[in-house]
């Protein structure tokens, strides 16, 4: 096997809609221009309240990829 080493960022997605379309958004948005994305996992899940209404869901992903030298 062939050691690897990955680098590990923390993003925050937000949808008006829902937590799981935060979480994608944010991954989506990464791999734009991040190479060889390969682990997101979901930390923290909160919402943004104004008026008393949810106004935006957010999504806090720790995504992993690999780094190359």
């Amino acid at each position: 096997m062939t050691e690897s080493v990955y680098k590990i960022i923390e993003l925050v997605g937000t949808s008006e809609k829902s937590w799981e379309e935060a979480a994608r958004v944010a991954v989506e948005t990464a791999s734009k221009t991040l190479k060889d994305l390969r682990v997101a996992e979901i930390t923290k899940l909160d919402m943004k309240i104004e008026n008393g209404r949810i106004t935006a869901y957010r999504a806090r992903v720790n995504v992993s990829f690999k780094y190359h030298g």
